[in-house]
Parts: C-alpha cells; structure tokens; sequence
C-alpha cells in the first residue's frame, strides 16, 4: 500500500492539483478585497453612500443593541442578526469567481480543440491519400469486365 501511495504522489497530477488549490486560495483574496474595496463602495455609492457589509437585520435581542451599531458589535453584544449585507458581498464574490472560473474553462477548452485540430490535420497529411470511391468501382468494374467469365444469357429463373 505504502508502495502504491508512493506512486501516486509521485505523479504529475497531484503536485499540479496541490499548486491549483494555492494558487485559488491567493485568487479568492484577490476577489474578496476586489468586491469589498472596489465594487462594494461603488454600489454604496450608487444607492446612497451605503456599506453593505454592515447591513442586517435584528431578529432576537434587539434590547442590546444600539441604532447605528455595527455587524461585529451586534454581534458581540448577543444579538441575532440576519447579515443579509454580508450575504450580497458573498454573492457578488461567488459571481465573480464562478464568471473567472467559466472563461478558464472557455480559453482552456477552445486551446485543447486547436490542439486536437491541429493534431488530426497532421495525422491526416500523414496518411497517404487512398482511392476515391469513384476509383475502387472503376478498378472493380475493369477487373470485372476483363478478367470474370461471361455471365449466360440465361439465367436459373428464365
């Protein structure tokens, strides 16, 4: 088993998936302050210099909370907020990644068929060029013609 662990370690795949899942982890913090510091503020801007990541709604303990208090702080004092603020910053990130992630599958797909295209054109230039179907019945028909023997006038039926 030890032995069989070795082999697959050792195979190209796994470095590659383990350097992925770095590389998605650094990408994830890249869109994450891009919605928090870019386009959050721009629809804060747009409706009315709002901070959604600040937004929620209380649904229990309401007592210990302030008007104005922040998410953490409502948080911190007990109370059961709904952060439906923090919910659309989540999702904005989630649309991003997965718009990111669609075009990297797009460009990797489309490079993998001009690939393949380029693969099969040179495996057909390759492959020397056989007779057409024309040219198979016209070399039957020659054979048939000059070297079958003559068919009866007659056959079994009449």
């Amino acid at each position: 088993m030890l032995k069989e662990f070795k082999e697959f370690i050792a195979k190209g795949n796994v470095m590659e998936l383990a350097v992925a899942v770095i590389i998605a982890g650094a990408f994830a913090l890249i869109v994450a302050s891009m919605t928090a510091d870019i386009i959050m503020p721009l629809v804060g801007a747009i409706f009315g210099n709002v901070d959604f990541s600040d937004k929620y709604i209380v649904l229990a303990g309401g007592d210990m909370i302030e008007p104005g208090m922040s998410l953490e702080a409502a948080r911190e004092a007990g109370a059961n907020v709904l952060a439906w603020g923090n919910f659309v910053s989540t999702v904005i990130n989630f649309v991003i990644l997965a718009f990111v992630i669609f075009m990297l599958v797009r460009y990797t797909k489309r490079v993998q068929e001009r690939f393949e295209k380029k693969e099969e054109e040179a495996a057909a230039a390759e492959e020397p060029a056989g007779p057409t179907e024309i040219e198979l019945l016209a070399e039957i028909r020659d054979t048939l013609k000059g070297g079958a023997p003559a068919a009866p006038g007659k056959g079994p039926m009449g």
